[in-house]
């Protein structure tokens, strides 16, 4: 009677314990998301062909394009996705508008400015190098005007972003030679925000006067919202303060390329 008690009690617990291990029914299909991408290798490329001034070494970097395509290609396959953090997704559309523009350059280089590409009578959204839709990214063709307006200034309501996207012009802020990364991204855009506002050949900003970029112009709406203000924003960043009724003027944009 014990033998067959034992062999009851062994039964029963071989099969409880194989029980535990049956794998539980298939749930519901997960989607899988993209990491969001490594800039790296467009930072190497940074610091080989762009001075501390911000200047591209654009005649080098013709002859040298393969990391340059594949970086371009790995950006192209990996659009941002919805469980990518806000400075995941803004660091990358920053990086991606600097990458593809120096990719406008080299494809058309030599040349003097980035305005001389394309049709000459040039319609604003239109026909200018920043509307032409020369690269895909997701599998949409999209042009540089979609990044900023589109993504960039419409999705994340930070006009930072003017202090990083650099159109390859003298008068655009200085090209980092660092990508735009998450974790890094708001020192990032402060670092460019007082290097922009401190560089008088871009702002000049005395107390009752100032002559400020174009920027401040061009985007004036993006600098006025959330209560914001043109002189805040300048003095967030300028050592000299200008005051609030101070005289505003505008400095001559200067389209020549930013070559060395």
């Amino acid at each position: 009677m014990r033998k067959i008690l034992l062999t009851v009690l062994l039964t029963g617990a071989v099969g409880a314990s194989l029980t535990s291990f049956v794998a539980p029914a298939p749930g519901p299909a997960r989607t899988v998301v993209a990491s969001p991408v490594d800039h790296s290798a467009y930072e190497r490329l940074l610091k080989k062909y762009v001075n501390d001034k911000g200047l591209v070494n654009y005649k080098a970097w013709k002859n040298d394009q393969k990391e340059l395509n594949q970086y371009l290609e790995q950006l192209s396959k990996n659009p941002p996705a919805a469980s990518w953090s806000k400075a995941e997704q803004m660091a990358y559309w920053i990086n991606a508008y600097n990458a593809y523009t120096i990719r406008l350059i080299l494809d058309h280089y030599p040349v003097g400015s980035i305005k001389d590409i394309g049709s000459k009578i040039q319609i604003p959204l239109v026909t200018t190098p920043w509307a032409a839709e020369f690269f895909s990214i997701g599998g949409q063709k999209m042009s540089l005007d979609d990044i900023e307006h589109n993504r960039l200034r419409k999705q994340y309501d930070d006009p930072r972003v003017h202090f990083a996207l650099v159109c390859a012009s003298i008068s655009c802020p200085r090209l980092r030679r660092e990508a735009y990364t998450p974790a890094q991204l708001d020192r990032q855009l402060d670092e460019q925000g007082r290097d922009f506002l401190n560089n008088p050949a871009k702002n000049k900003v005395g107390k009752s006067e100032a002559q400020l970029s174009k920027y401040f112009d061009w985007y004036k709406g993006d600098w006025t919202g959330n209560g914001q203000s043109v002189a805040k924003w300048v003095n967030r960043y300028s050592a000299t303060k200008m005051s609030a009724d101070a005289k505003v003027s505008y400095l001559d944009y200067n389209w020549n390329l930013n070559a060395q």
